[in-house]
């Protein structure tokens, strides 16, 4: 148990450190870690933890890791995973905090935020392209991705209101084609 429980730390501790620009950042690297790497979570049951990440209280990574940890061991899972994801930003920013203002200001610094940033967006894109290719798989997921895009951009909503959405969408949708005939 042990093993397992540091095993969590470490990997959830490499998440945090190499992520940069935030939850929606470290989704590719979850995936190949969680799903490709360890094996301890399938690319539905991420997207799954990310939704509902992202619609309860607290940071999206955080909220990923915890379930993961959880289901692969447990509340000691959990909490470990938790602690081994925010461990490094913990050092990180105490470590920059005391120096950032005195260097926020450099052009060099500037530039360099910014091709993060711009990195970042690639980052993001590739995970969503991933994930949609898995969810995304016929006519109804489609329409509900279209509608909860344009809602998305054209609104100033809630994630929680599309999670919703979407979900209450998914269930009729399939309900009709159970009743329907169609097979699932």
């Amino acid at each position: 148990m042990l093993k397992n429980l540091i095993e969590l730390f470490l990997t959830f501790a490499k998440v945090g450190v190499m992520t940069f620009g935030g939850g929606y950042a470290m989704l590719p690297i979850l995936q190949r870690e969680v799903v490709e790497n360890k094996g301890w979570a399938t690319e539905e049951e991420l997207a799954d933890y990310f939704a509902i990440g992202q619609c309860t209280p607290g940071v999206i990574a955080v909220n990923t890791a915890t379930f993961i940890g959880r289901k692969k061991d447990g509340v000691a899972g959990g909490v470990v995973a938790t602690l081994g994801v925010v461990f490094p930003s913990i050092v990180i920013i105490s470590l920059l905090a005391g120096v950032i203002t005195q260097f926020s200001e450099l052009t060099w610094v500037k530039n360099a935020f910014a091709g993060i940033r711009v990195c970042v967006c690639v980052l993001i894109f590739n995970a969503v392209w991933k994930l949609g290719k898995k969810s995304v798989v016929d006519k109804p997921t489609a329409g509900i991705f279209l509608l909860v895009a344009a809602g998305a951009i054209l609104t100033g909503l809630s994630p929680v209101v599309f999670v919703l959405f979407a979900g209450v969408c998914g269930v009729v949708l399939r309900a009709l084609q159970k009743k329907g005939g169609a097979a699932e």
